[in-house]
């Protein structure tokens, strides 16, 4: 059974996760991340001790809708080339808010790399996802997999600047189908 502190912490992260992609880290305070989950700036206190502590819940929150994104895929089908595909379908399928924030992985990565001490966790965000397309063309048999793996990561990166810099959801579908015509020139 679920308790009501429970659903002010994971409100708390739900709302840092959305106003930390919309405005950035830097451009948004404990007060926006408050209002925005409906829970008195007070509260934010009980739950996080700073900013960054509720950065850090936002990092793994994601990264735990990144897993669950590649289970889903894994479960999806036993073929590599087509869970690459379908990878790169899901990331095109978010073309919309890409368009107009950027990644979500990749803007906070970028956001927090500019820290003195670097992205730390954050750059899970980048590792996980690289690390499972590496044993995607591992498993085609391909011996450059980890190369192609940052290839594939780069190519959706790139898109994504490319997408939200110009304001145009169209540049993610066209990447995606790019992105499966080179997965199926692979295998």
């Amino acid at each position: 059974m679920r308790t009501n502190t429970s659903g002010k912490r994971e409100r708390l992260i739900a709302a840092a996760r959305d106003t930390l992609y919309a405005n950035g880290v830097d451009g948004t305070s404990l007060a926006d991340i408050a209002a925005a989950a409906d829970v008195p700036l007070g509260n934010v206190y009980y739950y996080f001790r700073t900013k960054d502590d509720l950065v850090g819940a936002v990092i793994q929150d994601r990264l735990d809708m990144a897993h669950g994104l590649l289970d889903s895929i894994e479960a999806g089908s036993a073929d590599p080339g087509q869970r690459l595909k379908a990878f790169f379908a899901a990331l095109a399928g978010d073309g919309d808010e890409v368009a107009r924030y950027g990644c979500p992985f990749g803007s906070l990565c970028m956001e927090l790399d500019k820290r003195a001490e670097g992205p730390g966790p954050a750059a899970d965000l980048m590792r996980v996802p690289i690390a499972w397309i590496e044993r995607q063309f591992a498993a085609l048999g391909r011996p450059d997999a980890r190369d192609l793996a940052m290839d594939a990561m780069a190519r959706y990166q790139g898109a994504a600047l490319l997408a939200s810099t110009l304001r145009d959801p169209t540049v993610m579908a066209a990447a995606g189908y790019r992105a499966a015509a080179w997965i199926d020139s692979l295998a």
